[in-house]
């Protein structure tokens, strides 16, 4: 009974063992999982911004996507401040 006793002793040592160095693993692999959302949040946020300052440097597209009628006279052209009168 006793040798079976030091047997399921070590055992529970080794398990404990494995566990702590399991332990060590996974709190390394959160740390570099942190890391690298916080890459990413940062490139992300990068990209978002040069996206919205490209945006804010496009022309107005309400003036310059109207293509005038040049079939109708001046006085009926939907868009006479972009028409040009001969």
């Amino acid at each position: 009974m006793e040798r079976l006793n030091s047997k399921l002793y070590l055992q529970n040592c080794y398990i404990l063992q494995e566990n702590e160095r399991l332990r060590r693993k996974a709190q390394l692999l959160n740390q570099e999982n942190q890391a690298l959302l916080s890459e990413l949040k940062q490139k992300l946020s990068k990209v978002t911004t040069t996206t919205t300052n490209n945006n804010n440097k496009k022309p107005n597209k309400t003036n310059n996507n109207v293509i005038p009628d040049l079939n109708c006279t001046p006085s009926t052209n939907p868009n006479p401040a972009n028409s040009t009168r001969l």
